[in-house]
């Protein structure tokens, strides 16, 4: 990656919030032993340079903590205000409880990749990480230059480089700045997230931790690609996009993209939402693939991305949704979120939804990605995706999935050769290049069936658009109607009556009881056992489903750091093509109807209207 775009990259706190030196304070101990530089970015040169900065054996102090509160990893890391994260030892306290959790095998003299989405307080993060990484016995440290690297490109590299595991650091979606979000999390040798035994046993250890193993070494510059080394224990940082990019290369068919970029009746437009797809965005779009650099917008990472959410979501990538439902907007148009692994994909004046996205992807790969020319080996989304995909494995004779949210179950199908592609409703889309959903693959993949679908194109003939392939897809296998509901930031208290409210319903209900005018097919708290290792994961969402095939599901989101956020998922799948091109809010208000009065949201939550509909 070139300097200049670092260069760019000097940033300052949010306007108004006076962060010094003074509010490290909570990190006192931290900061006495093991000193946490708020690092400058500057220009650098790319070149790799290596120093050896002490033969000798580092030294390793052992730090008196206690056990700190809140600390259970939900189901993408550990998500917590900034400002918890920057109490005394709380981020400290949490790492050394990962490595109390690991076999010693799994990282003693190994090496280890760090990396995150360029939110406030990364860097200072960075410097303590490694440092009690060292502390306990690792070898190496592959961090981005300027610990940048989005979670897609940080499962890629533990796979390329066989390293031994990773952290990431970011709340993936969630807003950054001195008032908002961070996050952490750790990846094992596959690069999948780390399974439920692993984060179960972290929280176990954050009850009784009683010391942090660190060394006595100075910051490490992460504005300069290269080595340094300490004694037995090297850091290397390194350019966050050339492994992903070669996997992007040997995935796709990176000519027949650009033979589409660069045709003068078709129009891309990328929204990076200042997030660390900006980084992604320039080398693979514009260098590689020979798009307009104006193409690409919001493309260098912010620490507070803009003050923006960066979601990518018809409600808060506004921006984007407006230019493509402008007067002759462009084509196709793309967005990724805050750590890369989301996706919004639009055509001009239309939205795919995230379960239709996976579906068309899956019904296309073997086709228009010379990943899949054999065909994918299985196909599976989350539960409370759209049966959109469903169809698709059955008119292909493909083995499917249906699992908990959460892509570490897709892990263990990919691991085991069960499973290519799947995708869940939450704009998360991949396969199994990686154990990641990733937001720069699927825009990829899509860009790739509309360069197949009109490679003999002539100029002046009109262009297969994402409406058309979208349209074609739902004449084909019919079309799964669906919405989701975000109540955000609700009440814990309620939001937890209201589940177990719903418990109760299910626990009392029959197959055949009305509805309304939907007859009951079933009711549950959708539960899975995982087909390649028998774990069992329950409690995962409360469904009642219709014998028309209609979709009620409720669940609790754990990807937030306050309070709680309430999701409805509302389905209903529609085989007559003359009703395919209804307003999907239109189509299904009267399941929507239905389902708020069915959980009593209004009394339980208070809540009068969903924070995003989607």
């Amino acid at each position: 990656m070139d300097s200049v775009f670092f260069s760019t990259l000097k940033l300052t706190p949010l306007p108004n919030a006076s962060f010094s030196s003074r509010h490290f304070a909570s990190l006192s101990v931290l900061s006495r032993k093991f000193p946490i530089s708020r690092l400058s970015v500057k220009a650098s040169s790319s070149a790799p340079s290596t120093s050896t900065a002490n033969s000798q054996t580092i030294k390793i102090k052992s730090m008196p903590t206690k056990p700190i509160e809140g600390q259970k990893t939900g189901t993408s890391g550990l998500r917590k205000k900034v400002k918890v994260f920057m109490e005394e030892n709380y981020l400290a306290n949490w790492i050394q409880a990962l490595f109390n959790s690991l076999p010693p095998e799994d990282y003693k003299d190994g090496v280890l990749v760090l990396g995150g989405d360029g939110r406030y307080f990364n860097r200072e993060a960075a410097q303590i990480i490694i440092k009690i990484a060292a502390g306990n016995g690792v070898g190496k440290i592959l961090v981005g230059k300027e610990g940048i690297m989005s979670t897609p490109a940080v499962s890629a590299v533990i796979r390329k480089q066989k390293a031994n595991g990773g952290f990431i650091m970011s709340a993936s979606h969630n807003p950054g700045g001195p008032e908002y979000d961070w996050g952490i999390k750790f990846n094992y040798s596959s690069g999948q997230p780390a399974p439920e035994t692993i984060t179960d046993k972290i929280y176990g250890n954050t009850l009784s931790i009683s010391e942090i193993k660190m060394v006595d070494i100075p910051d490490i510059d992460l504005s300069c690609l290269g080595v340094t080394t300490y004694g037995n224990f090297n850091v290397e940082v390194v350019d966050p996009v050339s492994d992903y990019l070669e996997l992007m290369e040997n995935v796709f068919d990176f000519q027949l993209i650009k033979g589409l970029l660069s045709r003068s009746d078709f129009r891309f437009t990328f929204d990076a939402m200042h997030a660390v797809t900006g980084a992604y965005a320039k080398p693979i779009f514009v260098d590689k693939l020979g798009a307009s650099p104006d193409s690409i917008s919001n493309g260098v990472p912010l620490e507070d991305f803009g003050h923006g959410h960066p979601d990518p979501n018809l409600t808060y990538a506004k921006d984007l949704v407006n230019i493509m439902y402008g007067v002759n907007g462009p084509d196709f148009g793309a967005a990724s979120d805050g750590d890369g692994d989301r996706n919004m994909i639009l055509g001009r004046s239309f939205f795919v939804t995230p379960s239709d996205s996976v579906a068309i992807i899956a019904a296309n790969a073997q086709e228009a990605i010379p990943y899949f020319q054999s065909g994918p080996k299985g196909l599976a989304r989350s539960m409370p995706t759209s049966g959109a995909l469903d169809c698709v494995a059955e008119k292909l004779n493909l083995p499917f999935f249906e699992v908990p949210t959460g892509w570490k179950f897709f892990g263990n199908l990919m691991d085991a050769g069960k499973l290519s592609i799947c995708g869940e409703e939450s704009f998360g889309t991949g396969s199994d290049h990686i154990r990641e959903k990733d937001g720069i693959w699927a825009v990829l993949a899509w860009l790739s069936i509309i360069a197949y679908r009109n490679k003999d194109k002539k100029p002046g003939e009109k262009l297969a658009s994402v409406a058309d392939v979208v349209k074609e897809h739902w004449a084909t296998y019919g079309r799964n109607f669906f919405s989701r509901y975000d109540y955000e930031e609700c009440e814990s208290e309620g939001a937890n009556k209201m589940i177990e409210y719903l418990r109760d319903l299910v626990s009392k209900s029959k197959a055949g009881e009305k509805y309304g005018n939907y007859a009951l097919q079933f009711a549950d708290d959708f539960s899975y056992t995982d087909p390649v290792d028998g774990s069992v994961a329950s409690k995962q969402g409360v469904r009642f489903v219709f014998t028309d095939g209609s979709r009620i599901i409720y669940r609790l989101s754990g990807t937030g750091s306050a309070g709680a956020t309430v999701r409805i998922y509302i389905e209903q799948f529609e085989p007559d093509v003359s009703k395919h091109e209804m307003d999907a809010q239109a189509a299904l208000k009267p399941l929507i109807d239905l389902a708020l009065s069915l959980s009593k949201l209004k009394d339980f939550t208070g809540r009068e209207k969903p924070t995003v509909i989607t």
